[in-house]
């Protein structure tokens, strides 16, 4: 059984799911993994844990990929780094952890541990970040399709740079300062705009949501059916992100009246209280733009902007006892 149907299998994504990223596979090439995650079906997160318990090895993490140190980088050369698209990563007493776009392959497996006189230890990861790190530590250079996704790991780097030195830390002062509803969707506005160029807030109502505040679109007002198949109703029932496609359906009309077009790439995450989304940030660079956002930033500005409300909710239950 080939991977994307073991993904339908397990309930992960929908057989229109892997239909989809079979098409997107035919045009822009790529493991099917890698246009799985560029779709917004899976977070790469998701996808690398289903990875691990499908190859039965286990996964590196991101944090792990990060900093390393000459030394380790030199166990295996470029030239076989490219070959079996594989980075050495940790040094241990005997053993070399070695992450593998195919950590199946015993004769690369030995290949590394002929050359190093280490013992092996494989670990999986996403295409996306084998490549990435590739690039990163080896020079090798990437293929123009991946540029926009390699550019989110880069800006994943400079976002743990800039939770560093305290950027993040101040956007968290300014959320906590907030005492009204408005003073929030503001603010998570103006912050989202710095990540992309057009921005929109959208309170969910039963089953329609309702255009709140929009920077670069005009969505105020605006009522939007959920019932049909759409971008935010997929992001309603899976309570998860979306990034990908405007599809042109149906469910998706309302949307494409305001945003004007088709963007082909956009991103829409859910506000979440208690598990229940109450609100939906919607992305986007426009029409004919890739979304070069920092999705780890606007993961954790959606975090902070839900704990926002859910304290302005607790605040008024306090005044009104």
């Amino acid at each position: 059984m080939k991977l994307g149907e073991v993904l339908v299998k397990e309930g992960l994504i929908t057989k229109e799911h892997l239909r989809l990223a079979l098409e997107r596979q035919v045009i822009f090439g790529g493991r099917i993994g890698t246009n799985i995650v560029e779709l917004g079906i899976l977070t790469e997160d998701e996808f690398t844990r289903f990875l691990s318990r499908y190859l039965k090895i286990p996964v590196v993490e991101s944090s792990q990929l990060a900093g390393l140190d000459e030394e380790t980088l030199a166990s295996i050369s470029k030239e076989m780094a490219e070959k079996y698209k594989a980075i050495p990563f940790k040094k241990e007493k005997n053993r070399l952890h070695v992450v593998m776009l195919d950590p199946k392959n015993m004769n690369a497996v030995d290949e590394f541990r002929f050359v190093s006189g280490y013992d092996i230890i494989p670990y999986a990861a996403s295409e996306l970040r084998i490549l990435y790190a590739l690039e990163k530590y080896y020079g090798v250079k990437r293929d123009l399709r991946y540029i926009s996704i390699f550019d989110h790991f880069e800006e994943e780097e400079k976002q743990v740079a800039a939770t560093d030195t305290g950027e993040l830390k101040k956007i968290k002062e300014a959320f906590a300062d907030v005492r009204e509803k408005e003073e929030i969707a503001g603010l998570l506005i103006s912050e989202a705009q710095k990540a992309a160029k057009r921005v929109a807030l959208f309170i969910v109502k039963g089953s329609n949501v309702s255009g709140w505040k929009s920077k670069g679109i005009s969505a105020e007002g605006v009522e939007i059916n959920t019932t049909l198949p759409s971008i935010f109703n997929e992001v309603l029932t899976r309570k998860a992100y979306y990034r990908g496609p405007v599809l042109k359906i149906p469910g998706n009309a309302d949307l494409i009246k305001i945003l004007s077009g088709t963007p082909q790439d956009s991103l829409t995450m859910p506000i979440n209280i208690r598990e229940r989304a109450i609100a939906l940030l919607y992305a986007d660079n426009g029409n004919n733009s890739v979304l070069d956002a920092n999705l780890n930033y606007l993961n954790t500005l959606v975090a902070i902007a839900s704990i926002a409300f859910e304290l302005l909710i607790l605040r008024k239950k306090i005044m009104d006892m």
